[in-house]
């Protein structure tokens, strides 16, 4: 446990459940000042749908409503890359239907100029502002190409210490910094901390280029470290999520749970109130 979490466990629980009453519908991602009702912090919740990767889009919908969460960023899986364009839109219709919001999608991986071509285009059928991708770093001439030509970003992912070609948010950045400044990153905080980096540091870093994130906990700061449920690892919650307040981060936290694979809502669900507690105590 970190040291806050031994000092504050009680208090932060105790705010989680309270938290857990508000109409989260209209003000799940948002902390308002009582006095004169504004956001102490402008970025939202949010739920990667690898998190429900063993279910299908009508479920993981589901579920993510009964999250009370409004932003979900669609995995392949959910929303396949090879689905046409008419596809795409009943997918988007689903979302849409159901009060939520498409936020980006990904991870998208791209070995060829070929997927690199269909991944941008797949972005733009489905509406989105960025996507998260992963392209091999000898297409990054041709990634940062397609942006210019399409007004998409791409925010690449880091995946740790497996990951040889992006395994930290400064293997991305030292790439990318003399490019487009709509190629960003796509941090993963759990990821991230795997390498004995912490999240928060890394993301006050190399900000300027911070489009998005992946919002876990990992059971310790090693290779062998593991998804738990937030608030449960060793990554100091309380620490990322006032950095980004303070930082002005306006973007979506993504939730992204890998554990639990055919039963993850229970662990979702403590994960975000979570989240909810400690944002409720800044």
């Amino acid at each position: 446990m970190t040291s806050f979490t031994r000092r504050g466990f009680l208090r932060v629980a105790g705010l989680a459940s309270a938290a857990a009453t508000l109409p989260w519908r209209s003000a799940h991602a948002r902390a308002l000042r009582p006095d004169k009702g504004r956001p102490l912090y402008p970025f939202a919740l949010g739920i990667a749908s690898y998190s429900f990767r063993a279910f299908t889009l009508d479920q993981t919908i589901a579920m993510t409503k009964r999250l009370g969460i409004e932003r979900l960023a669609l995995k392949d899986v959910h929303m396949p890359l090879t689905a046409s364009a008419g596809e795409i839109a009943a997918a988007l219709a689903k979302v849409r239907n159901a009060g939520l919001t498409l936020s980006t999608c990904g991870v998208v991986y791209m070995t060829t100029g070929e997927e690199v071509g269909r991944a941008f285009a797949y972005a733009k059928a489905a509406g989105l502002r960025f996507l998260v991708g992963a392209p091999d770093e000898s297409l990054l001439p041709a990634a940062e190409k397609a942006v210019k030509e399409t007004g998409i970003s791409l925010a690449i992912h880091n995946h740790g210490p497996t990951d040889k070609r992006y395994p930290s948010p400064e293997s991305i950045y030292s790439l990318i910094a003399n490019m487009d400044r709509r190629m960003g990153l796509c941090v993963d905080c759990g990821h991230t901390q795997r390498l004995g980096l912490d999240p928060s540091a890394e993301i006050e870093r190399y900000f300027d280029r911070v489009f998005d994130l992946h919002v876990k906990d990992v059971s310790s700061a090693d290779a062998e470290g593991a998804t738990v449920e937030i608030g449960r690892g060793v990554i100091d919650i309380p620490r990322l999520l006032g950095t980004l307040r303070r930082l002005g981060y306006s973007g979506t936290l993504h939730i992204e749970f890998e554990k639990d694979e055919t039963d993850p809502l229970a662990g979702v669900a403590e994960s975000a109130g979570y989240l909810r507690g400690v944002l409720a105590g800044m």
